[in-house]
């Protein structure tokens, strides 16, 4: 069972939340979902990434299964 999502205030400078919203919407994301990417990234390439870090879901819709039919 996944556990419960932080919830974070963020400030940003405008003209920086336009460009991440128009990453996100290239790359098929939330923006919030944008922002934890390249966080996970950062922490990833500084070796400062938890080994117990659950993977991020994958871009889109959930993949539907035959006993949801």
């Amino acid at each position: 069972m996944p556990t419960e999502r932080k919830k974070l205030l963020l400030r940003l400078d405008p003209a920086v939340h336009d460009a991440l919203a128009r990453w996100a919407a290239d790359e098929l994301r939330s923006t919030n979902a944008q922002i934890e990417f390249l966080l996970r990234r950062a922490l990833a390439d500084a070796g400062r990434m938890p080994g117990n870090v659950e993977r991020i879901r994958p871009r889109g819709r959930p993949r539907t299964t035959e006993d949801e039919t």
